[in-house]
């Protein structure tokens, strides 16, 4: 079954490109165009896409505007696409708070070496959230209620949306599962698509008091990363911040790898430090990369390692999983059902590599009551 798509952006030259890259994959078929976001959320009632590609910045009304209003109407599976700009960055996230799943820069070369990558990422990207609608979407969520709305300044609106949040987990899903023992020195978290929204579920849940450093590896374009990390350090107990060159690793704060970047540890004992550089190697895909960050910390950390990987599309994690697991370590994967896409979190499971299979709205729980703080 093809993936229908509605391509949303007030560019008529955007439209037809995104359009023709689309339908290069017989997989894929773009059954409508909008050319603002008042005109996208009535085509989004009246054809009823598996995913909606949409701009930003828009008249008449802003794609930011359109998510909500679709998102409390007729729940669909959203990619954006922005500026790689500060501006773009925020607005973005503001996108995805409103219940978009995924973006990408709308210049296509800003996100891979070539064009037959830049063509294939978008395919993939719109194949990989259309099958979470076509395989689990049966009916649409009701409008968000007024307490799905933070009253934190900044704070994430989550309209119910049962193709990509997952159902509250029952109060003892987790109560009754007893901490291992096991000591650990540091946290590791790796993620790509949807895991903006799954880290800022996380986070928001960890105390003040969290016992450990904690290394988060979101795929995320260098302009997206500074935003990203100043609005959870503004909604979380913790401290998050972008991991700078230097970093002297210290219990309570997040480190996130910047975009473009590779973030390793380095270092023995009290001493350890984030080294944050420039990766041209042509064999690393991403950048930053879980592999890479997770070997590092097997390497410093040895089975002193509590490592989380959460929903994405590909396998990145997976060796680096395999590392931290031969050292010792602990490994957890997001469970099928909460993903948005069950790529990166299936790969470590099938591998064998992960102790447990988790759902989202349970790992802050689980890491609190693991590492003693809860």
């Amino acid at each position: 079954m093809a993936v229908k798509v509605l391509v949303v952006d007030d560019s008529s030259f955007f439209r037809r490109r995104v359009s023709e890259i689309l339908e290069q994959d017989s997989n894929i078929q773009v059954v409508g165009f909008a050319v603002n976001g008042r005109e996208a959320v009535d085509k989004a009632k009246e054809l009823r896409p598996d995913v909606i590609t949409m701009d930003v910045e828009m008249p008449v009304l802003d794609g930011i505007s359109a998510v909500k209003e679709i998102m409390a109407a007729t729940p669909t599976p959203i990619l954006m696409f922005s500026s790689l700009t500060r501006d773009g960055a925020t607005a973005t996230l503001d996108a995805l708070d409103a219940g978009a799943l995924d973006f990408l820069p709308k210049k296509f070369e800003d996100i891979a070496r070539n064009n037959e990558d830049a063509i294939a990422l978008l395919q993939n990207k719109v194949k990989e959230i259309g099958r979470r609608r076509i395989s689990r979407f049966t009916r649409p969520a009701p409008p968000p209620s007024p307490a799905s709305t933070s009253t934190r300044s900044g704070g994430i609106v989550q309209p119910d949306r049962s193709f990509s949040r997952p159902a509250p987990a029952p109060a003892s899903s987790t109560s009754n599962v007893r901490a291992s023992g096991k000591q650990y020195q540091v946290v590791a978290i790796g993620t790509s698509t949807g895991g903006p929204v799954a880290l800022q579920t996380i986070l928001t849940q960890l105390p003040a008091n969290f016992p450990h450093p904690i290394l988060l590896i979101q795929h995320m374009p260098a302009a997206f990363t500074p935003a990203f990390a100043a609005r959870l350090n503004g909604l979380c107990k913790i401290k998050v911040k972008e991991a700078q060159q230097g970093d002297r690793l210290v219990p309570g704060t997040a480190y996130l790898a910047p975009g473009g970047q590779q973030m390793l540890v380095e270092g023995r004992g009290s001493s350890r430090t984030l080294r944050v550089f420039e990766d041209d190697s042509p064999r690393i895909t991403y950048k930053p990369s879980v592999d890479v960050t997770f070997a590092s910390a097997a390497k410093a950390f040895g089975g002193d390692v509590l490592a989380v990987v959460l929903t994405g599309m590909g396998a990145d994690g997976r060796d680096g999983a395999r590392m931290l697991k031969q050292a010792g370590a602990t490994i957890w994967a997001q469970d099928e059902k909460t993903s948005v896409v069950y790529g990166m979190p299936q790969a470590v499971a099938n591998a064998g590599l992960a102790s447990e299979s988790l759902a989202l709205n349970d790992v802050a729980a689980r890491l609190t009551r693991e590492t003693g703080c809860g």
